[in-house]
């Protein structure tokens, strides 16, 4: 009995799984057909375009009969040909330190290629980009590359005159995070695994799969999803608009090969900020949503505020890929809350309005105040505060408390120290005495309550830029030997064995992944509380303040900074703001967000080591790759020097309002286009798209 209902359990899975791509298909048909009449570009008559191809050219083009989906990625192969390749100089190999190249022309932002040997070898990519380091053979025939792949779609194609799914001719890349049962899968790392493929796929992978999207590359990242834009295996990577710029982390390649039209879509993770920023930073679409919303069954070092994220051109496209994903997954019990709580319709179909009226939006002026920061924020400040603008235009209404105000400032005061409790009173030492042991010195309840009455006395450094994340004691430790365990490799069980069996970057202008991995070996004891309980909090705080001003959404730079030099210092935090300038307090708390572009720069400022500058002081744990290196404590900041570069704003929205975030950033997308192709990685030459 148990067996049979365990089949029926899983039959129930597999029917709502079906379903639910029923559904995207039919959203899919429908917005083909109703292209004209929603007010989208028709697909081009023509000879088809790779460059800028959103889903609905590409698929049209293939029911058209003008492509094949095996041409489709042969147009993609002919760009990372192009345009993949080494962007520093590495006088001292991969591992040594990096030189920058002004107009390299290159961003090395896929380190895999879904390719069998020969194909790999006949198309002269190199034998790094291999599909597997301990596979040389690779002749599994259960086991198809990408090319054999859409060959059999197009195959299917001619036999049914229908697409295989809801994302056939959509070529993604997927951050080497994930695993992939077909190509190798560790986060960056140039560790000796046994098997450098993991088992199976992740749950969202398989039901990419499933619709029909093609699996063409493993993207590089910041090692171990750090900020830092290089990682051992796959070296160092560059930004599409400035090649001697950071694509920003950690899912760096995820987002610049996007960008840069090597890829369709891709897919990223986010625990800070790793969806948006390198979306941002690649003028393009990402959405980092509600934490419980999509499966990170198969993560390497997965986390309580990791997210599953599309990375696309235009919002529409980065829809289409969450109809996909989304939803509850019995392997990852954090979807459990997804239930219930998604839209009967197809995300998709709320990314055409063209009007936000009675939409109220929240400007979160706490990250856009220019009296707190430097003159290095100011251009973008500006750039989201037109963007705010733009929306007002479109109807919706702005609560916007001016250049210099706080939208939640009062609000946090008044329910932060009450809902934070244990968090909040360490946070404050000085009105929340301990003695030696770390016990309470004095009455802290009589002076909470005392708070919760006259919160004029709550500190003014509790903002939303300094309220912290929570800490996690032992967590990555605890989730990487747990992943690493269920892999099941025969060398590589654990972090332990990852700190001796890999090789490691030395660069003193980029932090020591070997030492991040003895770090977290130190941890002795998994304690989520105190990141649990901000969570919480967090939540609770802000849906109440939202919910006090009637706000439906919020908008905010997704970084105060546009994309810094690589190697550069990233300096301390500026009141709250990070060294690289992108907020992450939201997101990580499990709100969605939307990132979208609203410009570009005209200037930029740097910071550069001087030894002769003041020293700075940093604080005790900055985290997040952004730990001071040799020299970091004598900085200054230079410019403004010329540099048109991308700017995003984050459009953020109480968990499980993506329909309404989507509709706000379709409407704003759809009004001011504000998307330009980085102008160096261009449409190739009939020569080189043949490889000549």
């Amino acid at each position: 009995m148990a067996a049979v209902a365990g089949k029926k359990k899983s039959d129930l899975r597999k029917s709502a799984f079906a379903n639910r791509l029923m559904s995207v298909a039919l959203g899919l048909i429908l917005g083909l057909a109703g292209l004209a009449s929603q007010g989208a570009p028709a697909p081009s008559r023509g000879k088809f375009q790779l460059e800028e191809a959103t889903i609905a050219d590409i698929q049209s083009a293939i029911l058209g009969g003008e492509i094949t989906t095996e041409q489709v990625v042969r147009l993609y192969l002919a760009r990372i040909k192009a345009y993949n390749g080494t962007c520093v100089r590495q006088p001292k190999g991969i591992l040594g330190p990096i030189e920058t190249i002004p107009h390299a022309g290159q961003i090395n932002a896929l380190s895999t290629l879904n390719l069998r040997p020969a194909t790999r070898k006949a198309m002269k990519f190199d034998d790094r980009k291999a599909r597997s380091m301990t596979d040389a053979v690779d002749n599994d025939p259960k086991m198809p590359d990408a090319l054999e792949v859409a060959a059999e779609q197009d195959r299917q194609f001619a036999r049914s005159g229908q697409l295989v799914g809801p994302l056939q001719g959509v070529v993604m890349a997927i951050k080497d995070q994930y695993d992939t049962f077909d190509m190798r899968t560790t986060a960056g790392a140039d560790a000796f695994y046994a098997n450098d493929r993991p088992p199976e796929d992740s749950t969202f992978v398989r039901r990419l799969r499933a619709a029909g999207a093609i699996i063409l590359a493993k993207s590089n990242l910041g090692e171990y999803a750090s900020a830092v834009p290089r990682s051992s295996f796959g070296g160092t990577f560059c930004n599409p608009y400035d090649t001697e710029r950071s694509p920003r982390g950690s899912s760096s390649g995820s987002g610049s090969s996007v960008g840069a039209n090597l890829v369709t879509c891709s897919i990223a993770e986010e625990s800070g900020s790793s969806v948006r920023g390198p979306a941002s930073a690649a003028g393009s679409v990402g959405i980092a949503g509600t934490e419980e919303l999509v499966s990170r069954k198969g993560m390497i070092e997965i986390g309580i505020n990791t997210r599953v994220g599309p990375i696309c051109r235009t919002v529409e496209d980065a829809a289409r890929v969450l109809d996909v994903i989304a939803g509850y997954d019995p392997k990852d019990e954090l979807t459990a809350f997804s239930i219930g709580r998604t839209p009967q319709q197809p995300y998709v179909s709320f990314t055409h309005e063209k009007r936000l009226d009675g939409v109220r939006i929240g400007v979160v002026r706490e990250y856009m105040n220019k009296a707190l920061f430097t003159a290095a924020d100011a251009q973008t400040i500006d750039l989201v505060s037109a963007a705010a603008n733009d929306l007002r235009k479109l109807g919706a209404t702005l609560v916007d408390p001016g250049p210099e105000g706080d939208l939640f400032t009062d609000c946090l005061h008044r329910y932060g120290p009450q809902d934070s409790n244990k968090v909040f009173t360490k946070r404050f030492p000085e009105q929340f005495p301990v003695d030696a042991q770390g016990k309470p010195a004095g009455d802290h309840i009589s002076k909470l309550l005392d708070l919760k009455f006259d919160p004029s006395q709550v500190s003014e450094k509790f903002t939303l830029r300094d309220f912290g994340q929570g800490a996690a004691e032992g967590q990555s430790r605890y989730m990487l030997n747990m992943y690493l365990r269920e892999r099941g490799d025969a060398n590589i069980k654990s972090n332990a064995d990852l700190i001796v069996k890999s090789n490691f970057h030395q660069d003193p202008h980029f932090p020591d992944r070997k030492k991040s991995r003895e770090n977290l070996e130190k941890a002795k004891e998994f304690d989520m509380s105190e990141r649990l309980l901000t969570r919480f909090a967090v939540q609770q705080v802000m849906m109440q303040c939202m919910a006090e001003q009637h706000l439906d959404a919020l908008v905010y730079p997704t970084s105060n900074l546009p994309p810094t030099k690589l190697g550069a210092p990233g300096g301390p935090p500026v009141n709250g703001r990070r060294g690289d300038g992108v907020w992450s307090f939201l997101g990580a708390q499990g709100f969605p967000v939307i990132t979208v572009p609203v410009g570009f720069t005209t200037e930029v400022y740097d910071l550069i080591r001087d030894p002769s500058a003041p020293k700075v002081e940093y604080p005790a744990t900055p985290g997040g790759g952004g730990e001071p290196l040799e020299g970091d404590d004598h900085i200054r900041l230079t410019g403004p020097f010329p540099a048109v570069l991308p700017v995003g704003m984050d459009i953020v929205g109480r968990p499980f309002d993506e329909p309404l975030l989507l509709k706000i950033a379709g409407a704003y997308t759809g009004a001011t286009r504000r998307r330009t192709p980085p102008p160096e990685f261009g449409p190739l030459s009939a020569a080189r798209k043949h490889g000549s």
